[in-house]
């Protein structure tokens, strides 16, 4: 057991995306280093690193957040860790009938660091529900990765517009928005 009061999440950072239409690989080593950088950071502190994947839809093959589909795995880049415990969600919080919060209350940590895919979706709303239940969050927005969309009225939304948005709605009020460094040395000291 860590005696850290702190972990990282590392939220479907997986090859499902990888087979969806929207998947584009432009941001991609930016995330990826930046989220090498905080599982390292993590790993040489000894704070603990959860690896969190997403399944769900219909169990066919073609369907590649199905488990059938061998895609519900870790995203190539991503580099190779000993994960303190791992959780497969089924809903866009990882704090939703997996266990995690049982696993977290059971080992005293009070701090979580978000990290993954998709910036406003899981990241979010996992951040959103952990601040609810009353973890103290820093959130990585550079160690998080999104896609372009499509807005209601049809005209674009950048991955860089749905970043600098969600960092807007979430910071003081959910979280701590930190750059990896930040929330490393955040994490030291809280230990």
């Amino acid at each position: 057991m860590s005696d850290h009061r702190t972990a990282l999440l590392v939220i479907d950072v997986q090859a499902s995306f990888q087979h969806r239409p929207y998947f584009t690989t432009r941001d991609l080593p930016a995330f990826l280093a930046a989220q090498n950088a905080l599982i390292e950071g993590c790993v040489g502190r000894r704070i603990p690193v959860v690896r969190i994947l997403h399944s769900d839809g219909p169990e066919t093959a073609d369907n590649p957040f199905s488990m059938v589909s061998g895609h519900v795995s870790p995203l190539a880049g991503l580099n190779d860790f000993e994960a303190a415990a791992t959780f497969i969600k089924h809903r866009h919080s990882a704090l939703v009938g997996t266990g995690l919060d049982v696993w977290l209350t059971q080992r005293g940590i009070r701090r979580l660091i978000v990290s993954g895919i998709r910036t406003e979706q899981c990241c979010e709303t996992t951040t959103r529900h952990a601040s609810d239940l009353g973890w103290e969050v820093d959130y990585v927005t550079d160690a998080t990765l999104t896609f372009d969309m499509t807005q209601p009225d049809g005209s674009p939304l950048t991955a860089n517009e749905i970043k600098a948005r969600t960092a807007t709605v979430l910071q003081g009020r959910f979280c701590t928005l930190c750059s990896v460094d930040e929330a490393l040395s955040r994490a030291q000291v809280a230990a």
